[in-house]
């Protein structure tokens, strides 16, 4: 993934949202053109792991204030986002589906959660008044790293939840801080 092509996102939400998202999207097509659907073998606990290795990657670069490892910070963001659409992608679709993916068929999922994330993200957008715009990017770190905490206990209790949001707005929040993130690192 290039992050030169977030490297100046429009000011308003939603160019920036659409803007962020399709760099996620060219990256997420050519890796499948890459691997295919491999990634369908993962459970969603699996998923939930590796969205907790790059975050916890970026947390700890971020309290070191330096790393080793060449990838970019924002590279671990865009993998985050795409790590949630294939969560909300699997929680879609059912047990037998087969492993192997048509990427049209793939697209048209991918499309359909990023389009229900994106409504979820402009209800809560109008209700907070953009107060991320305001937050700190080491702050949406740690939202994110809680939010995998509480997807890790839901997968522990099986999906049952008493009065909580489920899995699926777990990721969404995720993918949506993620996409936060993405734009104040490009401002």
């Amino acid at each position: 993934m290039q992050v030169s092509l977030l490297a100046s996102l429009p000011h308003t939400t939603a160019e920036a949202y659409a803007q962020v998202l399709a760099a996620c999207k060219a990256l997420f097509e050519q890796k499948n053109k890459d691997y295919g659907t491999a990634w369908r073998i993962l459970r969603l606990p699996s998923i939930t792991d590796q969205i907790y290795i790059k975050a916890k990657r970026i947390r700890t670069i971020q309290e070191k204030g330096q790393q080793r490892v060449a990838d970019k910070v924002e590279e671990e963001f865009v993998g985050i986002i795409n790590y949630c659409l294939m969560a909300l992608i699997q929680l879609r679709l059912p047990a037998d589906a087969p492993l192997e993916m048509d990427y049209q068929a793939l697209s048209t999922y991918y499309d359909t959660c990023v389009q229900e994330t994106w409504a979820l993200l402009d209800n809560k957008n109008h209700d907070y008044g953009e107060a991320w715009r305001d937050m700190r990017v080491s702050s949406m770190t740690d939202i994110i790293l809680m939010k995998l905490h509480r997807l890790k206990q839901i997968e522990d209790n099986e999906g049952q939840t008493l009065v909580s949001e489920g899995a699926a707005a777990n990721y969404q929040d995720i993918l949506n801080y993620c996409v936060f993130c993405l734009i104040k690192l490009a401002i």
